[in-house]
This record gives structure tokens, C-alpha cells and sequence, in this order.
């Protein structure tokens, strides 16, 4: 987990929020995925959340269902995830990589075997969507032996002693969802951010990251100047079906859509 604190620790002392990026693993392939995932390192993002493809990712949207879909479809396994993690660590060995993923996937590897091998391949830690805290004591156990982190997510529904509860149980960071529903972009941010970041910032010494809906640097900057981090998903995996009949464009693509995104933090 030391990356994960180093990285916030990094943006702290200049003055700026975490940006965090999601792309599924080999969307469209895994070739295409690795030059994605090298831009996304050039343009200078602090960490690196990596979706594993599943076949029923309840909690996304369109977006990010087709994402899994083409990714599925390219034949993507698990053998290739941690091909690509391992890649990315040959060429970057301080951003820190999330996986994006469901217990389903973990549990059916069995737990240790799945966390040794995302540890040797280069993970940083897990944002296991469907697992709540009440349920993850094994899952957290495996983690914590192996000294990687655990990420929960807290929605604007949550009541102040369950933040507490998800608080004790997660590390790393907390990833608020600054919205009910699915994943996707949306045209603005919701009101009222900054108190919802503070409710949990009163209950939990972890940093803090938003997202769900941001699509623009306006939004980058606004989510930026209350939240340690500011994920965007949907505004970066679009870039993706856009270009599918060129494939060698698509991270040229996803590289312009991020410097864009930055100045909201850096303009």
C-alpha cells in the first residue's frame, strides 16, 4: 500500500487532487489495453484503476458493460489481466494499480491464489464492487497478510454509521459515488459535494476520492478542490468504441481526452 499513500502524499504537496483513471483490461484487446494503459502513464496520472472483465458487472452502466463485453470477446482471461499488470510494472514501478472487479471472480480463483498472483503481478489493492464490509472478513484477512489495500465504496445513501463501519474495514482510500445508480457520464456535478466529502472525512483518516459522472476539466476542478481524488470513467473508456475501426488511434485518443481532463487540475 505504500504506493497508494506515497501518490496522495505526491498531489498533497503540490497542491492538487489524485487523478485516477479507469479503463477495463484488454478492451478491445490486450495489446490495444497495454498502449492505453502506457498513455495513461505518459500523461502523468498518480493512479491507475484497472477493471477486470465480467460478464455481469451490475453495478456499470453502458459504457463500461461494453468495455467488459469487447474485452470478453477478445478472449481476455485472468492469465492476460495480470499479464498486462505486470507489464504496466515494467515500465512504471511507482503508480499505483487498483483493480476494478466482483468477489464472483475473486472467490472462484480462491482467494489466496487470486491475491499471491495480483500481488507478484504488481497490484496495489482491490475495489471489489459487490463485497460489503460485513461480508469481506476473509477476503480483508488475505489482504492485510500481503499488505494490500482494500477499497469501499461509500454512496450518497450511506448513513454516518455505516461510513464508520467501511472506514474501520477499507484502506488505501475511500471512493465516494457521487451519485445513485450506475456508472456514466453525466453533464454536471451534484450539489452539495463538499459537505458529503467532509461527512466522511469526519469519520475516517483515509483519503477520500469521488466519482460516477465526470466528464470535463470543469468538472475535474470542481470534484478536484474537495476530494483527494477524482476518478473518471466513462469519459475515458468512450474514447474507445469511437475509434474501433482505427485501433492504433485509440490511445492517441485517450491520451488528448486526459491532458484535456488534467488542466482541471493542473490549468
Amino acid at each position: 500500500m505504500e504506493r497508494i499513500s506515497k501518490a496522495f502524499a505526491h498531489a498533497q504537496t503540490e497542491g492538487r487532487a489524485c487523478f485516477i483513471p479507469y479503463v477495463c483490461a484488454c478492451d478491445p484487446d490486450l495489446e490495444t489495453s497495454f498502449s492505453i494503459c502506457r498513455e495513461l502513464l505518459n500523461a502523468g496520472v498518480d493512479i491507475l484503476e484497472i477493471g477486470v472483465p465480467f460478464s455481469d458487472p451490475l453495478a456499470d452502466g453502458l459504457t463500461n458493460q461494453l468495455a467488459a463485453q469487447r474485452a470478453l470477446v477478445s478472449g481476455a482471461t485472468h492469465d492476460q489481466v495480470f499479464e498486462l499488470v505486470s507489464r504496466v510494472r515494467e515500465i512504471n514501478s511507482d503508480v499505483p494499480v487498483i483493480l476494478y472487479t466482483y468477489f464472483n471472480l475473486v472467490f472462484s480463483q480462491g482467494l489466496e491464489e487470486y491475491v499471491d498472483r495480483a500481488k507478484e503481478a504488481g497490484v496495489d489493492g482491490f475495489l471489489t464492487l459487490d463485497l460489503p464490509p460485513e461480508e469481506a472478513g476473509d477476503f480483508l484477512k488475505v489482504c492485510r497478510d500481503r499488505e494490500m489495500a482494500n477499497v469501499f465504496i461509500v454512496a450518497p445513501t450511506t448513513p454516518d454509521d455505516r461510513i464508520e463501519l467501511i472506514a474501520k474495514a477499507g484502506s488505501g482510500f475511500l471512493y465516494y459515488v457521487s451519485r445513485e445508480g450506475v456508472t456514466g457520464a453525466r453533464e454536471q456535478v451534484v450539489s452539495g459535494l463538499g459537505d458529503a466529502v467532509k461527512r466522511i472525512k469526519d469519520r475516517s483518516d483515509l483519503p477520500v476520492v469521488v466519482g460516477f459522472g465526470i466528464s470535463s476539466p470543469e468538472h475535474v476542478r470542481e470534484v478536484g478542490s474537495v476530494a483527494d481524488g477524482v476518478v473518471v470513467v466513462s469519459a475515458i473508456v468512450n474514447c474507445i468504441p469511437e475509434n474501433l475501426d482505427q485501433r492504433d488511434a485509440i490511445p492517441g485518443a485517450i491520451g488528448a481526452k486526459v491532458a484535456n481532463l488534467l488542466t482541471g487540475l493542473t490549468g
